[in-house]
């Protein structure tokens, strides 16, 4: 079986996530090509577009957004990720236990004696008005019948897994500020949740989607992304269909047959990443991406910028100066694409040129 390295899994990595080279795809389509982009922080998928894309707009992203064909909601690992609404609609019953495994476990004290399928009813008879609500109004709403449980745990639970929704523009506009309010997905776009998504042709859709996006990849990476069990009826149903290798470690890897593997020679151009990026985060092994020593960056929400392909330093932008942060020496050109891909980027976040770059060591 065919061995890949370190360097050949990040030149594929950086392929699959549009890093390599700038991507002609629509907003849209972008979205939809990523599997969805974390979203926990609302500007950040901005960056990440704008990283990826050849010619990107915010506005077409905040259109999609007010028009409905992008959602910010709960689902990979429980946490807000920006999705397409045909891709919400199709994997939200597949992510339905592992949601409400992940907020019972943080609550569990509180919710011992809680039935869960009265309290989603309540809860949706609340939301049957069609009015946006907060977390806390939604609990504050239905608190009477579970006085026992703080506001806190009975609005996580409620909108964080058992009933979907979708956080309303103005929250994730470019640009704009917003609480994040609620309605159901139903409610917002018309739409109903497809129920078949819980059985595993939706398992196979969400294992091809995130090979075309990220592999090649373990079922230990797959279960990395998704916050699911890895998968592994919609994996040995597709093994026909897949090719393997390994990687240094011995791991196998699954892929795609022809899905895109460059040459590991291929140059990388400096990229800069915002918090939280599923390039990083994707996986539960990074190292085709960041040292191992350097692995709690990502966690921690740093924004992190990419030198031939590898995490090398963390970035902010402070006064319309982007202060790069090398996380060990950069050789002079280094420094200089740095410098001059920053100066991009900081003209697109703050609306202005500028060439006010500080590379600090």
């Amino acid at each position: 079986m065919t061995v890949l390295d370190a360097r050949a899994l990040n030149r594929a990595t950086l392929a699959r996530q549009l890093l390599l080279e700038p991507s002609d795809l629509a907003p849209r389509e972008a979205v939809a090509h990523l599997c969805g982009l974390q979203a926990q922080e609302p500007q950040e998928p901005f960056t990440g577009l704008w990283s990826r894309l050849r010619s990107f707009d915010p506005a077409e992203l905040s259109g999609l957004l007010t028009g409905g064909q992008v959602v910010r909601t709960h689902l990979m690992r429980r946490t807000i990720h920006l999705l397409t609404a045909d891709d919400l609609l199709a994997w939200r019953s597949r992510h339905d236990a592992m949601l409400r495994q992940r907020v019972i476990g943080v609550y569990r004290g509180e919710l011992g004696e809680v039935d869960l399928d009265e309290l989603a009813a309540a809860g949706r008879e609340v939301l049957a008005d069609g009015e946006p609500r907060s977390m806390g109004e939604l609990a504050r709403a239905v608190s009477d019948r579970w006085p026992g449980v703080s506001v806190r745990a009975l609005g996580e639970v409620l909108l964080g897994a058992l009933i979907p929704a979708v956080q309303l523009p103005p929250r994730g506009l470019w640009r704009q500020r917003g609480g994040a309010r609620y309605l159901t997905v139903s409610s917002w776009l018309g739409r109903e949740i497809d129920g078949r998504s819980a059985d595993d042709e939706a398992g196979k859709q969400l294992v091809r989607r995130y090979l075309a996006a990220f592999g090649p990849a373990a079922t230990a990476d797959i279960r990395a992304w998704s916050g699911l069990a890895g998968l592994p009826g919609a994996v040995k149903s597709l093994r026909g269909e897949l090719v393997s290798f390994r990687d240094e470690r011995g791991r196998e890897l699954l892929d795609l047959p022809d899905a895109p593997r460059p040459d590991p020679n291929t140059p990388a151009p400096v990229r800069f990443l915002p918090a939280f990026d599923n390039a990083v985060l994707g996986y539960d092994d990074r190292s085709r991406i960041i040292d191992q020593e350097n692995r709690g960056l990502s966690v921690a929400g740093d924004r992190v910028v990419l030198v031939d392909g590898r995490v090398a330093g963390t970035w902010y932008v402070a006064e319309r100066t982007l202060i790069v942060t090398a996380l060990h020496g950069l050789s002079r050109s280094a420094r200089t694409a740095v410098r001059e891909h920053g100066s991009a980027l900081v003209a697109f976040l703050t609306g202005g040129e500028s060439d006010r770059v500080r590379v600090v060591t």
